[in-house]
C-alpha cells in the first residue's frame, strides 16, 4: 500500500508533464527572455546556484535567462508568484528544501501547494552542514557531544537561524535520534546565530559547509561532523553523523528547478536536458563544490520522487515534535 500511495505521489507530481499548452511547437520556444525566481536573497547558495545555471542556460537557448530575488515570509512570496505565473516555460523558480519540502508541514496555511502548483525539472544540487562548536568548547567528536547532553539535560543550547529552517531541523533529527535534550536559541538569521557562536554565547550551531569554512580555517570553530550521508570533500578529514553512531542520518540542503503546473512537456523535457548539460560543464562542477555542495540532476520523476521522500522525512519530524513557525 505504502508503495501504490509513493507512486501515485509521483504521478500526481508527473501528470502536468502529459498536458501540453495548445498551440505549441518545439520551434517558437523560447523567442523572449526566461526568467527564475529565487525566493531568497541574492548572494546565497540559492542566488549562486540560480545565475550559475542561467549564465550557462542562457548560452544553450539563444534567449537572456534573468534571475529575478523576489523575497518575504521565508521564501513563500516569491515561490507563490511563480505556481500563479503562466505556464509557458518562460517563469522558472530555483526551489529549495524548504519552499517544497518544509513549508507545507510547518505552517498552519501557505499560498501555494507544492505538488498541484508546479512541475518538477532537475534537483540542480545538495547541500551538506556541518555541526561546528567553538574552539573553547571540549567536545572534539559527535560522541563526545551526544554524550555530555546526555550527562547534561537541558543544559547545551544550540543557536539555530530561525524555527523550523533547515539547520533547526538538522538538529532536531539528530537530537531525536540520540534521545538527548539539547536546546535551540532561535535567531532572526543564520547571521547572528553564527556571530553569537563566534561571541561563546552559544556553544553549537548546524550549518552551511559555506558559511562554516572561513571560522573552521581560522580556527575559531571546530568542525564535529557532517549532516550528509558521505564526506564533504572540502572536510574530508570530518565524519558523518551517520558515521559517528547515527547509522541511516542524512540531512541535506537543496535546490532544484521548478515551471508552473500544466507547463508543456516538450519544454519542460528540453530544460531538463539543457540544465543536465550545464550541470556537466566542469566549471559548473567545480563552482558548485567550492561551495560545498554537490551536482545533481537526473530526470523529473527521480526529483519527483526524491520531493516527496523529503516531504515525508521532515513532515514527519515536524508532528513528532510539535515543531511550529515562530
Amino acid at each position: 500500500m505504502k508503495k501504490l500511495a509513493n507512486a501515485l505521489f509521483v504521478l500526481a507530481l508527473s501528470a502536468p508533464l502529459l498536458c501540453p499548452a495548445p498551440g505549441y511547437t518545439q520551434e517558437q520556444w523560447p523567442n523572449k527572455p526566461l526568467r527564475v525566481v529565487v525566493a531568497f536573497a541574492a548572494g546565497g547558495a540559492t542566488d549562486i546556484f540560480a545565475r550559475m545555471v542561467a549564465l550557462h542556460l542562457a548560452e544553450r537557448l539563444g534567449q537572456p535567462v534573468l534571475v529575478e530575488n523576489r523575497l518575504g515570509a521565508n521564501g513563500t512570496i516569491g515561490t507563490e508568484s511563480v505556481a500563479r505565473s503562466p505556464a509557458d516555460g518562460y517563469t522558472l523558480l530555483m526551489g529549495t528544501i524548504a519552499t517544497h519540502s518544509i513549508q507545507q508541514s510547518l505552517l498552519a496555511t501557505l499560498p501555494y501547494d507544492p505538488v498541484k502548483d508546479f512541475m518538477p525539472i532537475v534537483q540542480v544540487a545538495s547541500q551538506a552542514y556541518v555541526v561546528v562548536v567553538r574552539t573553547e568548547f571540549t567536545a572534539n567528536s559527535l560522541a563526545e557531544l551526544t554524550a555530555m547532553a546526555q550527562q547534561n539535560p537541558g543544559k547545551i543550547n544550540y543557536a539555530s537561524a530561525a524555527m523550523g529552517t533547515a539547520g533547526h531541523l538538522f538538529a532536531e533529527l539528530y537530537r531525536a535520534r540520540a534521545g538527548i535534550d539539547i536546546v535551540a536559541v532561535q535567531y532572526k538569521g543564520s547571521t547572528p546565530a553564527m556571530n553569537d557562536v563566534l561571541g561563546g554565547h552559544v556553544p553549537l550551531t548546524f550549518d552551511v559547509i559555506l558559511t562554516t569554512m572561513p571560522h573552521i580555517r581560522s580556527g575559531k570553530l571546530r568542525p564535529l561532523a557532517v549532516t550528509s550521508a558521505r564526506r564533504s570533500p572540502l572536510l574530508p578529514e570530518v565524519p558523518t553523523v551517520a558515521e559517528q553512531g547515527f547509522p541511516g542520518y542524512d540531512a541535506v540542503g537543496w535546490n532544484g528547478l521548478y515551471a508552473p503546473a500544466n507547463s508543456p512537456q516538450a519544454i519542460v523535457e528540453r530544460l531538463n536536458r539543457e540544465v543536465n548539460a550545464v550541470l556537466a560543464l566542469p566549471e559548473v562542477r567545480d563552482r558548485v563544490a567550492s561551495l560545498g555542495a554537490s551536482v545533481v540532476g537526473g530526470t523529473p520523476e527521480q526529483f519527483a520522487q526524491f520531493m516527496h521522500d523529503e516531504a515525508t522525512k521532515w513532515g514527519r519530524l515536524i508532528r513528532d515534535h510539535k515543531i511550529a513557525a515562530d
